[in-house]
């Protein structure tokens, strides 16, 4: 059904992003929140993904020998979620223009049950 076509993603940011990085997201006229801001600080990976994925939220993290089996495993389990966004530790400049570039590139739908890399938006400078 066309209606349930979703083009923008709704960023979730672990406790591993840094604090601002979902306020500065949302200044530039995109959906996030960070676990801070929801009070999720504590909870594990899993249900870190869990609660992402009961808000129809990608999670943006840090913590990719956690997250990259986490998906493997919601894969074989057959579970679905709104995606998965790893990037390296970079500076938060940085962070937020790789996001923003994944943000105006690929839909909810796109990312929808996928696990993406934020390297694969750097800007390449020649």
């Amino acid at each position: 059904m066309a209606s349930d076509v979703k083009l923008f993603i709704a960023v979730y940011t672990d406790e591993d992003v840094h604090a601002k990085l979902a306020e500065k997201i949302r200044v530039r006229g995109f959906d996030a929140v960070s676990t801070f801001e929801k009070g999720n600080d504590t909870l594990q990976d899993e249900e870190q993904l869990e609660y992402a994925a009961s808000q129809g939220r990608a999670i943006l993290t840090h913590n990719q020998q956690d997250f990259a089996p986490l998906h493997e495993k919601w894969q074989r389990e057959k579970r679905e979620h709104a995606g998965i966004i790893l990037s390296p530790r970079i500076p938060i400049g940085e962070l937020l223009r790789r996001t923003l570039n994944l943000l105006n590139q690929v839909t909810a739908d796109e990312i929808h049950n996928n696990l993406r890399h934020l390297s694969d938006f750097a800007e390449h400078r020649k």
